[in-house]
């Protein structure tokens, strides 16, 4: 596939949606900030379809969220879009599968910034970055992690 498949398929994504910025990048990401779909390499159907599901985020407009579990709620959304309305434009499936195995590590990253540091319990999220331990009491910070090690410190 490669640069001529990035090509046409940026074409196409643009003619059918001239409102969205598609940017050549490193990897696959919706950016809210500057409205633009950042896009990967494109060499499996794989790629395109997380280019497709990225472009259901900008589709559904996501912007932010506050709680993990929230994130959870908008990958599954911008999925369904890449599945429902945009993967007929290229004539792909996406299979659940996949759609189950990319929010499968979301919900994995969100286990592990939820177990506490300190007894692994399940903890409660306070805030954006901060949880509480119901079984010890103990509090900790975490950083974003999506794109890089999860680390939690202990804050009491």
């Amino acid at each position: 596939m490669a640069t001529t498949a990035w090509h046409n398929t940026v074409a196409r994504l643009r003619s059918h949606y001239p409102e969205i910025n598609f940017e050549e990048s490193d990897s696959f990401r919706w950016s809210p900030s500057v409205s633009t779909v950042f896009v990967g390499k494109i060499d499996s159907e794989l790629d395109l379809a997380t280019l497709l599901h990225e472009t259901g985020h900008a589709l559904a407009y996501h912007r932010s969220y506050y709680q993990d579990i929230q994130l959870i709620k908008l990958e599954r959304q911008a999925w369904e879009i890449a599945r429902d309305q945009l993967s007929p434009l290229f004539d792909i499936e996406i299979a659940e599968e996949t759609i189950e195995a990319a929010l499968d590590s979301y919900r994995m990253w969100q286990h592990a910034r939820s177990t506490c540091p300190e007894c692994s319990a399940v903890g409660v999220q306070q805030d954006e970055h901060h949880y509480h331990c119901l079984a010890c009491q103990s509090t900790w910070k975490v950083n974003d992690a999506r794109a890089c090690q999860l680390r939690r410190y202990l804050t009491k």
